[in-house]
C-alpha cells in the first residue's frame, strides 16, 4: 500500500519563514523527499531489498548548506534554465535587462531564481492513486529582471512502477521567456559513493549546440559524428569524460515527437556492477548533460564525504535558454492565454541479484 504524502520541519530561512520536507512513496518502494526551499529534492531513495534503500541523489542533510552557494541540488530552476547570453533579452520590440550572475551572462534565473524560492505544497493523489506533490509559485513582475508576472506549478509524482514524474504548468499575463529544469545530481551507485566514471550512458541525439568557452550558447547546431559527445549508443563513461564539451557536457537536442505532449525517451544511464538504470524521457526540447567536472572536494555531502569531480550526473531537461533571440531553435516566451506544459520522467529499474543485494546491504543506515 502507498504512504500517503507527508510532511516535517526541516528547519527555518534567516528571515524566519519555515522550511518543510515532503516524503513521497510510491507502491513500489521508491521514495522521494522534497523541500519546499527551491522545490530541492533532497534525497530519492531507491529499494534495493526488504527494508533497505540506497539513496540516488547528491545532496545535504541540513538546510544550511542548501542556503549557502551550491551547485542547484535536485533544485526547480527557472525561470529560465541554462545560460542566457550577455544577460539580456528582447520579446516583442522591448529590451530587457538580467541580472549578470555569471558576467557577462545570466545563468539558472539570475541571484535569487525559482531555486531560492519557498513553494507552496500540496499533497495529493493522482488518478491511479499514485502520491503526488504539487508546489506552486508566483513569480512577480520584474523579478531578476523578467518582465510579466508568472503562476507557476511543479507536481511531484511516484508512480507504481519506481518513475519519478515531473510536470510543470504555467500561465502569464505578460510575454516572457520560461524554460524550467530538475537539477538533482544522479549517481546509481549511491551518493558518496565516488566518481560516476563506473556508469555507461546512452543519449538519443543526433545533433547538440556548439558552446564557448565560457560556456555559453553559440547559437549552431552540430552534428554529434566522429565525437566525443556522440553518446548514441551507450558508451562508458571512464574513457570520455575529460573529452565532453569543455569537460562539461552538451545541450543536446532532442528529437522532435509527431505526437505533442508524447514522452521521447532521450537517455539512459546504467550503473553495470548493480545493474542498476536510469531512463530520462521528457516533451521538452533539450537536454542540458553536466557531469561535475568542476567539483573539487570542497562540498561535504550527506554521507559525510566530500564531492569529488565527476561526483554526479545531471540530466536536465529544458528549453533553448536563447531561444527569445533564436526562436528557430526553440522558443521558450510564454504568453498571455497559452499556458506552457512540459512533462519529465525518470524512470528506475535494476537487475540485481541476490547476492549483491545482500553485499550492498551491509554498509546501509
Amino acid at each position: 500500500m502507498m504512504n500517503t504524502p507527508l510532511s516535517r520541519h526541516f528547519g527555518f530561512l534567516p528571515t524566519g519563514e519555515p522550511v518543510e520536507a515532503w516524503t513521497l512513496t510510491g507502491k513500489s518502494g521508491l521514495t522521494v523527499e522534497t523541500l519546499t526551499y527551491g522545490g530541492i529534492v533532497s534525497k530519492l531513495l531507491y529499494p534495493v531489498g526488504k527494508d533497505h534503500w540506497l539513496d540516488l541523489v547528491l545532496g545535504f542533510n541540513h538546510l544550511e548548506p542548501y542556503l549557502d552557494r551550491h551547485p542547484y541540488f535536485g533544485a526547480i530552476v527557472g525561470r529560465v534554465a541554462g545560460r542566457m547570453s550577455n544577460a539580456s533579452f528582447a520579446v516583442d520590440g522591448n529590451n530587457f535587462r538580467l541580472h549578470a550572475n555569471e558576467p557577462p551572462h545570466h545563468l539558472h534565473g539570475g541571484l535569487h531564481g525559482f531555486d531560492k524560492k519557498i513553494w507552496t505544497a500540496t499533497a495529493s493523489t493522482a488518478d491511479d492513486g499514485a502520491p503526488s506533490l504539487r508546489l506552486t509559485y508566483c513569480s512577480p513582475h520584474d523579478e531578476e529582471g523578467y518582465p510579466g508576472m508568472v503562476r507557476v506549478s511543479v507536481t511531484y509524482t511516484i508512480t507504481n512502477d519506481n518513475t519519478f514524474v515531473i510536470d510543470t504548468h504555467a500561465c502569464t499575463d505578460q510575454a516572457t521567456p520560461l524554460s524550467l529544469t530538475h537539477h538533482s545530481y544522479f549517481n546509481l551507485a549511491g551518493e558518496g559513493s565516488g566518481s560516476i566514471a563506473d556508469h555507461t550512458l546512452q543519449v538519443c541525439a543526433d545533433e547538440f549546440i556548439e558552446t564557448k568557452q565560457d560556456l555559453s550558447l553559440a547559437d549552431r547546431l552540430n552534428p554529434v559524428d566522429g565525437l566525443p559527445d556522440d553518446l548514441r549508443r551507450p558508451t562508458p563513461l571512464a574513457g570520455i569524460l575529460p573529452r565532453l564539451t569543455q569537460d562539461h557536457g552538451a545541450l543536446y537536442a532532442i528529437p522532435k515527437s509527431e505526437v505533442a505532449g508524447k514522452l521521447i525517451k532521450i537517455a539512459e544511464l546504467t550503473h553495470p556492477a548493480s545493474g542498476r538504470t536510469l531512463t530520462c524521457s521528457t516533451t521538452n526540447p533539450y537536454l542540458q548533460l553536466y557531469t561535475a567536472s568542476h567539483f573539487d572536494g570542497s562540498i561535504i555531502g550527506k554521507s559525510g564525504k566530500p564531492y569529488e569531480k565527476y561526483a554526479g550526473i545531471c540530466l536536465e531537461c529544458e528549453g533553448y535558454p536563447n531561444g527569445v533571440s533564436r526562436p528557430d531553435l526553440g522558443d521558450i516566451v510564454l504568453r498571455p492565454g497559452a499556458p506552457q506544459h512540459h512533462r519529465t520522467a525518470y524512470a528506475f529499474s535494476s537487475q540485481e541479484k541476490s547476492s549483491r543485494l545482500s553485499v550492498e546491504q551491509k554498509g546501509m543506515r
